[in-house]
């Protein structure tokens, strides 16, 4: 299977894993979300994600498999997420990018693809400057949690921390200085062991000593 991710497109969106494409939770606040239909929620999706990428750009990075998207991640601007105001962990922290969905495919879970994602977006934020963090509203109840909240689980796996705590919807956060200090740190380690051992050469000694 291919890991590399690559940029969302709106081409993407009816093929995302676990039904996101056509789900405006985020999209909606939390009035017009209980008002809207499943139509409504589509046009929705489509429509935010076209004026993202036109006004602030790659939102969103997906993997393949077989041409299959087999996961992805999408992240925005808070203010451009209506649909994070029903939290009562509100709001998304003004420096910060909110990492709006993360999906994998449920014959692809537990191969890291979810890390993959995390950290392809963390450089894409990192390539932008001046985003200094990635915040989420997180789901404590596993798999009887909110189908479009992260883990918290995995969410602590990859570099995120409690930044306000809730029983049920934390809301977290991952700082980018750190993680960049980190990639570096990685980079570091690679090149060590890419170059080549250098062995001493023995010294043969004389019957003289």
């Amino acid at each position: 299977m291919g890991r590399q991710p690559t940029r969302l497109t709106l081409d993407d969106l009816p093929f995302l894993p676990g039904g996101c494409g056509t789900c405006a939770f985020w999209q909606l606040d939390p009035v017009r979300r209980r008002r809207a239909t499943a139509a409504d929620h589509a046009d929705e999706k489509a429509g935010w994600l076209s004026h993202v990428l036109r006004d602030w750009g790659s939102c969103g990075r997906v993997i393949r498999h077989d041409s299959q998207i087999v996961a992805h991640v999408i992240y925005a601007p808070p203010v451009m997420v209506p649909g994070a105001v029903g939290f009562p962990t509100s709001p998304i922290s003004p420096d910060a990018v909110m990492l709006v969905s993360l999906q994998v495919a449920a014959e692809c879970r537990d191969m890291g693809l979810g890390r993959v994602l995390v950290q392809a977006m963390a450089r894409d934020l990192i390539k932008r400057g001046g985003i200094k963090a990635v915040e989420a509203f997180a789901d404590t109840r596993g798999d009887d949690g909110e189908h479009c909240l992260v883990p918290a689980d995995f969410l602590l796996s990859v570099g995120f921390r409690t930044l306000r705590a809730h029983a049920r919807t934390p809301r977290m956060r991952m700082d980018l200085r750190t993680t960049l200090t980190w990639r570096e740190e990685l980079e570091e380690a690679f090149e060590r062991l890419r170059r080549p051992v250098v062995r001493p050469v023995a010294t043969r000694l004389s019957p003289d000593g």
